[in-house]
């Protein structure tokens, strides 16, 4: 996916001079976009979507008639979305995947928190500081002896994500739903990374939003299977979150949902390759062993530092992370490299590529190009 992402650089010129690049001079075709997992371009079918919703301007809760014109789009966009996903129970729209995930973690009805080691950071945030943490095996699945161990303790509301955002890991959540629920507790899955692309858990509460899948950014959904499971606090969306809703983003969002642009077998191949070059080369594909979604794989580059490795994959018209996009710009050590028990060598030099519906051949191959260009020119270095 080749997008322009403006021009400016955080480094200094002596570091560009350095490396012999200038993103100003790259045009909009030079760059490639390889941080999906941060957000994915927004999909014409969802521009057109929105468009087409702002012709229903008014407030879904007004009872006039353009009110209720708005209410219409809304009511549709929720069913579309529940039909595409395939879930016969409720939906409340929110800002986003963090919002859903705090309203099922502040409001649910269980006694007892807990949450996987590996989670997404709004997830340990919104549980609490009481919450347990269920640590994760080194391929970073959930160790289900430590999660049984803790479902003995009593009902609680169980955090396990999906799919890791940094990894790209998928859990065995059908397997784990068993369990907790077996065991009379509650299971909220965050779904930011799985929802449009995979089939979802039986979960009690999960959190999707549209800017992974080619929405707009700013809205999503928690699904709630049974609503008596959750404490209202009044307002819109049935008395489960308050303000005024956005009908042309929900709508944007049912029909990036209804694009389903993804051929993950395509991805997965083409991530495979990626794989394969790099571990030749000397790096590292981090949980290569591991069930994992197509659209995400880390890479870690011994002895290359990733914040060297952004700036100049960046200088070089590659856009790539170093994990989640709401910490990655603090460059903090990764918690889910942590927890998974790799040595802080290989934690320290890790980027995360993301891939899109049409990442192509081309873009991995210039990925690729960059990837040895940086690591043959540490290795001269460091010779």
């Amino acid at each position: 996916m080749r997008v322009h992402r403006g021009g400016g650089s955080y480094i200094g010129a002596a570091l560009q001079l350095a490396i012999g690049r200038n993103p100003r001079e790259l045009s909009s075709t030079d760059r490639i976009y390889l941080d999906h997992a941060a957000t994915t371009p927004v999909l014409s079918q969802a521009r057109a979507a929105i468009a087409h919703a702002l012709e229903a301007w008014a407030n879904p809760s007004s009872p006039h008639a353009e009110g209720r014109s708005a209410r219409s789009v809304l009511d549709r966009a929720r069913q579309d979305i529940a039909d595409t996903l395939s879930w016969r129970h409720d939906v409340i729209f929110t800002s986003g995947a963090s919002e859903a995930v705090e309203i099922a973690a502040k409001r649910a009805r269980a006694a007892g928190r807990a949450h996987g080691a590996t989670e997404h950071a709004i997830v340990p945030h919104a549980m609490g500081s009481e919450s347990s943490v269920i640590p994760v095996t080194p391929d970073g699945l959930i160790d289900e002896a430590a999660l049984d161990s803790m479902l003995e303790k009593g009902p609680a509301l169980v955090a396990i994500q999906q799919v890791n955002n940094e990894t790209g890991v998928v859990q065995p959540l059908d397997r784990i739903a068993e369990r907790i629920h077996a065991a009379g507790s509650l299971l909220l899955a965050d779904c930011a990374q799985s929802a449009g692309k995979m089939p979802l858990p039986d979960a009690d509460f999960i959190a999707a939003c549209a800017h992974k899948l080619g929405g707009p950014p700013g809205v999503g959904v928690l699904l709630v299977k049974d609503l008596a499971m959750l404490e209202a606090v009044g307002g819109q969306e049935k008395g489960y979150r308050r303000g005024t809703q956005d009908a042309p983003s929900a709508a944007g969002f049912a029909a990036a949902l209804n694009a389903h642009p993804y051929d993950m077998e395509r991805l997965k191949a083409l991530r495979s390759r990626l794989e394969e070059e790099i571990a030749s080369a000397g790096g590292i594909a981090i949980a290569a062993g591991s069930p994992r979604i197509a659209t995400i794989g880390s890479y870690a580059m011994p002895g290359v530092l990733s914040s060297s490795q952004l700036v100049q994959f960046d200088l070089a018209g590659i856009a790539v992370s170093a994990g989640s996009a709401c910490s990655s710009g603090s460059m903090k050590p990764s918690l889910v490299l942590e927890a998974m028990g790799l040595p802080a060598e290989v934690a320290s030099c890790f980027v995360r590529v993301s891939f899109g519906p049409d990442t192509a051949d081309g873009d991995v191959d210039r990925f690729l190009a960059e990837w040895l260009r940086i690591h043959d020119r540490a290795a001269s270095r460091a010779a």
